[in-house]
């Protein structure tokens, strides 16, 4: 059990203004394994108030020294990665070995790379008669999501402070455990009072308090599509830059002269990485009309090799979702797909066999899903994937960007060039060409209602820093 009964705040653990606390609960088993503070309003102001006060001087900080102290933060996560690692498998239910290299792993990484990200930035240049200065932006709340939560939490906190800025974090309530030992290693590692700040607690009372806070001057957010429309409405109220990272639909197009078995094997593994609880995830595998049947078939022999069960197993590959709503949800997406014709190749709504505890759910793969589909347009959030037949390159194009996200998007083909091509016609903020692998250097976001602004390698950086120019003789 990890009872967590303070806030950290300017510098020090501290009791919330607020009675309350919340349950923490293991997606596995069901029961609670740990309890963090039920933040209030009071409590961000107090959070903000100190993040205002160390930016005048956190902002003068010279970069070498911000820089170091990134170093301290990317070894104290590196010492602690188990921990990180167990925590989280435990809170989201990702099997343990994906979360040692990727809910451990990458927030170290991201961390690490902004130590040379931040000392080889050009923070000044010279135009004409004109020096232009980039500087910090000021006090940035940064609310973040529960499904890659160290991750998300890093990709914000390390650019920002790399900057200068100073931070008020909110992390989901849902798995806010591991946000917590971040705490734990800031203090560790020294960071002055005020610069990083926690509270814990939900987003109508936390999350809403920071956004409409006036000494917050800018927002990052990660989370669904429309709990970023309402913190983009509340952030009108006092002019603040935000940024926001939301949902997706993404596309996989697998083209006419495409390796199937590499193929397939990279758009199922994609789907269903932490049991479909991703952003970029490739939910919508768009495939030849005439390659149909030989796909499908791939597909579902790739996709029942996906073992369901507790994530702590290493021959599982597939844990529970993160709660009971999410699963009632993913199975309603299921029903609806039934509903309204989809085709069911493997899976359904049914909970998995000699599973009665955990919030599991079956692998399903659909065909013949037209993209008119509720569950080809709307973001499910579970390991559901529908495969929708194309009649030829314009018309798989067409489809793609037949969403109101633009987040992600694949692209595999025998031809690189022809891949590329393709790829460059998809309305979406990254594209993975032929199952390349994830670069914590590029930038990360998204087009369309997959929202704004950029996080990740020295784009990450620049979002949390204000242009200014200096006209001199």
């Amino acid at each position: 059990m990890q009872d967590r009964d303070k806030l950290y705040i300017d510098g020090a653990w501290v009791p919330s203004t607020g009675p309350g606390s919340i349950d923490v609960v293991n997606a596995t088993t069901e029961e609670v394994m740990g309890r963090v503070p039920d933040g209030t309003p009071e409590d961000v102001d107090r959070a903000a108030t100190a993040a205002c006060r160390a930016f005048a001087t956190w902002s003068e900080t010279a970069v070498e020294e911000r820089a170091k102290y990134l170093q301290k933060l990317q070894e104290g996560l590196n010492a602690r990665m188990q921990d990180i690692a167990e925590t989280v498998t435990g809170e989201v239910g990702m099997p343990m070995v994906f979360s040692q290299m990727i809910q451990a792993g990458l927030p170290a990484m991201v961390m690490g790379s902004y130590v040379d990200i931040v000392n080889q930035f050009p923070f000044e240049e010279q135009i004409g008669n004109s020096l232009v200065v980039r500087e910090p932006l000021g006090v940035v709340g940064c609310i973040t999501p529960w499904n890659y939560p160290l991750h998300q939490i890093v990709a914000k906190v390390a650019p920002a402070i790399g900057a200068g800025c100073t931070v008020v974090l909110k992390p989901s309530e849902v798995a806010p455990l591991n946000a917590f030992i971040l705490a734990e290693i800031v203090d560790d590692a020294g960071l002055p009072p005020g610069v990083f700040n926690l509270v814990s607690g939900t987003g109508p009372v936390v999350g809403e308090a920071m956004v409409t806070h006036p000494g917050v001057d800018m927002v990052s957010f990660t989370g669904s599509t429309r709990a970023g429309k309402r913190v983009a409405e509340l952030a009108t109220e006092t002019v603040k830059k935000v940024t926001l990272e939301l949902g997706g639909k993404s596309p996989f197009i697998i083209l006419p002269d495409a390796p199937v078995e590499d193929a397939v094997k990279a758009g199922v593994g994609s789907c269903f990485l932490n049991s479909g609880q991703t952003c970029i995830a490739w939910t919508r595998m768009l495939v030849p009309r005439d390659k149909q049947d030989e796909i499908v078939s791939a597909v579902k022999e790739v996709a029942e090799t996906y073992t369901v069960g507790d994530p702590t197993d290493p021959n599982n590959r597939l844990g529970p979702l993160i709660s009971d709503t999410q699963r009632e949800r993913v199975r309603n997406y299921i029903n609806k797909g039934i509903q309204e014709g989809a085709e069911l190749v493997t899976g359904g709504p049914d909970a998995p066999e000699g599973l009665d505890t955990g919030y599991f759910v079956k692998p399903t793969v659909f065909k013949n899903v037209r993209n008119d589909m509720t569950i080809a347009q709307e973001e499910i959030f579970g390991p559901v994937l529908s495969i929708i037949p194309y009649d030829d390159e314009d018309d798989a194009v067409r489809i793609a960007n037949d969403t109101i996200y633009g987040l992600h998007a694949g692209v595999f083909g025998g031809d690189q060039e022809r891949a590329t091509q393709v790829a460059r016609r998809i309305q979406a903020g990254q594209v993975d060409i032929n199952g390349q692998n994830f670069n914590p250097m590029a930038p990360f976001g998204g087009y369309k209602q997959s929202g704004h602004g950029r996080e990740l390698g020295k784009y990450g950086l620049e979002e949390y820093l204000e242009t200014k120019s200096l006209q001199m003789s």
